[in-house]
């Protein structure tokens, strides 16, 4: 008597936790899109923040990029834009405001280019 009351509790248990699992909506991993044509908004050498005249970043729908005639293939990882050819890789920062901050070093030290994706905002543009 008493192990069948056990097995009614544990059998409830169960179907209840069994129907709590299957009725809770199911959320999908979000996944960032940051596709698009990113313009260099401005450029950081020697701790100097300098008007930036450099070629676009593009990032591609299919996973590749171009920036300066370099290509390759790039993957978003949390908070990272991975960009990557056969000899390089490396990683630029996400940041809120479409932009994407990307931190190398060149022939002037550390240098920091922030790109910046302009979004045209829906009714502000016209088709003529």
């Amino acid at each position: 008597m008493r192990y069948a009351r056990v097995g009614l509790a544990l059998a409830r248990g169960i179907a209840t936790a069994a129907l709590v699992l299957f009725l809770t909506p199911q959320s999908k991993a979000q996944t960032v899109d940051v596709s698009g044509r990113y313009q260099c908004a401005q450029a950081k050498m020697r701790g100097k923040v300098i008007p930036c005249k450099a070629a676009p970043l593009i990032l591609k729908n299919d996973g590749h990029f171009e920036l300066r005639g370099w290509e390759g293939s790039y993957l978003v990882n949390g908070q990272w834009v991975e960009l990557s050819d056969s000899l390089i890789k490396t990683r630029a920062k996400i940041e809120p405001g479409h932009k994407i901050v990307l931190r190398y070093y060149g022939k002037h030290g550390l240098v920091e280019m922030t790109y910046e994706r302009r979004v045209a905002e829906m009714g502000k543009t016209a088709l003529s």
